[in-house]
């Protein structure tokens, strides 16, 4: 599949005055037009993008600037814009309509992005696949017969498709990053609290964190330029901080978590091809021991349940969202439940409710969170010996539709990736080559994760690996 263009040259492309934004956003209505009935990337395609379009070619026209005037940028349905649907991919949500931007969308408009359309997702963000979409299933634009990842996974095919030159997710424990491996793109999880999550349908508010999803590094880069910042309406954003100084100059590996069941042979092949890459570079590589990272995954599928099922609580059939009539008030919350919930949702509702219950809180989740807090400790303290601790993203390429029906095969495809969501800390997945199967070319990821707001390292880093044929 031939690569697609970048904002940085669209943008060149714009203030030189050889393309306009309508232009743009004609080749990328064009590329939905071919691919869309194939890829099913979008839940809708605004009609008023063309409008905005306009827009930004008057302002071009008068010497406007803006970071991305012009550009179109698609939005994950879980992120509100105001007057338009965010069902988060759910039959509870099918019909409620934002009645305010969220602030990244806020941040979006200012930068003058045309924001094309709002992409499908797993329901209420909760899989790997964006196969849990309550109205339909994205495919993969390297091999259509595939997943393209999750939950972002309407995102990540976008932009793989040319539909978008960039786009907003959502990451709680691998979803922007898995399925930009999967897409052959670059996904950002930002340091917790770093980008504001107000208008952000929460699934696991510790966890959750919005990010730029692009072409190539340097995009990701401007794209978290211009979401990023405090937020006062959020009250888990971060003040900004002056970012660690210097450059990366040692990458960490955690052998020991590359030596469990399930990587396949050829990723972790592309993945020392990377390394290699590095060295050459200039890059010290060195083994690290991160004894807490094989907790990970129980960790994650412990605390995060719990807490969409916290979350999930408010849509009850009575406030807002699918509503069904019972004889009681009961069967009126059961009823609106379980029709408006799909099946992976109520899995995990189940899950969450049974680790906060009385007779398994201390067990579960209070085992949980207290092991959550030695492994930040043991990840700080690594930080102070490596600048970046790199994997491979996922420990596959994308799978074939249906191939996954055990929940648990499912869940073994974050291995790598929920670490950053359980310490907070930022990670980076740029492309590194493509495997084969069934005769098709697969991308695959390299994940470089970082200290706390040690972004700019990881833009650095992955600038690397990304120049030129891995």
């Amino acid at each position: 599949m031939e690569k697609q263009q970048t904002i940085h040259k669209a943008r060149e492309a714009l203030r030189a005055g050889s393309v306009s934004a309508a232009a743009l956003l004609e080749g990328a209505l064009e590329n939905i037009e071919k691919r869309e009935t194939d890829v099913q990337a979008f839940l809708e395609v605004f009609d008023d993008a063309q409008k905005h379009a306009e827009d930004a070619d008057a302002k071009l026209a008068k010497g406007g600037g803006g970071a991305l005037l012009g550009i179109p940028i698609a939005v994950k349905d879980n992120i509100l814009i105001k007057g338009k649907v965010a069902s988060a991919a759910s039959k509870m949500l099918e019909n409620y309509t934002a009645i305010y931007d969220a602030t990244v969308v806020e941040k979006l408009r200012e930068a003058g992005a045309v924001i094309i359309g709002r992409t499908n997702m797993d329901e209420f963000a909760m899989g790997g696949s964006t196969e849990n979409s309550a109205f339909k299933e994205t495919r993969n634009p390297h091999d259509t017969v595939r997943v393209a990842g999750g939950s972002s996974g309407g995102s990540a095919a976008a932009v793989a498709m040319g539909a978008a030159l960039g786009a907003l997710g959502s990451d709680t424990g691998g979803s922007i990053r898995q399925p930009a491996s999967y897409c052959g793109i670059v996904g950002l999880k930002p340091t917790y609290g770093s980008v504001s999550r107000y208008g952000l349908i929460a699934m696991g508010s510790s966890l959750d964190q919005i990010g730029p999803m692009t072409n190539s590094v340097a995009d990701a880069e401007l794209l978290f330029s211009v979401i990023r910042g405090h937020d006062k309406k959020d009250s888990t954003s971060r003040k900004e901080t002056a970012p660690k100084k210097g450059t990366a100059k040692k990458i960490g590996v955690p052998r020991a978590l590359l030596e469990q069941k399930g990587l396949d042979a050829d990723v972790l092949d592309r993945f020392n091809e990377g390394l290699e890459k590095l060295k050459r570079a200039g890059y010290e590589v060195v083994d690290i021991d991160l004894p807490s990272a094989k907790h990970a995954l129980a960790l994650y599928y412990i605390i995060m349940p719990a807490e969409a099922s916290t979350n999930l609580a408010r849509f009850d059939g009575v406030r807002y969202g699918l509503h069904r009539e019972g004889d009681t008030l009961m069967e009126d919350y059961a009823l609106s439940r379980g029709e408006g919930f799909g099946k992976e949702v109520r899995r995990r509702i189940l899950l969450g409710t049974y680790v906060l219950s009385a007779g398994y809180f201390d067990a579960y989740y209070g085992k949980a969170t207290a092991l959550r807090r030695v492994m930040q400790k043991e990840f700080e303290k690594v930080f102070e010996d490596v600048d970046v601790i790199a994997t491979p993203t996922a420990p596959t390429p994308a799978f074939k539709i249906g191939e996954k029906e055990d929940p648990l095969s499912m869940y073994l495809q974050d291995i790598f990736t929920v670490s950053a969501n359980l310490t907070g800390m930022p990670a980076l997945s740029v492309p590194m080559g493509t495997v084969t199967r069934d005769g098709a070319a697969l991308p695959t990821g390299f994940q470089c994760m970082g200290d706390y707001n040690s972004e700019h390292v990881l833009f650095e880093t992955g600038k690397v690996i990304e120049g030129g044929t891995i």
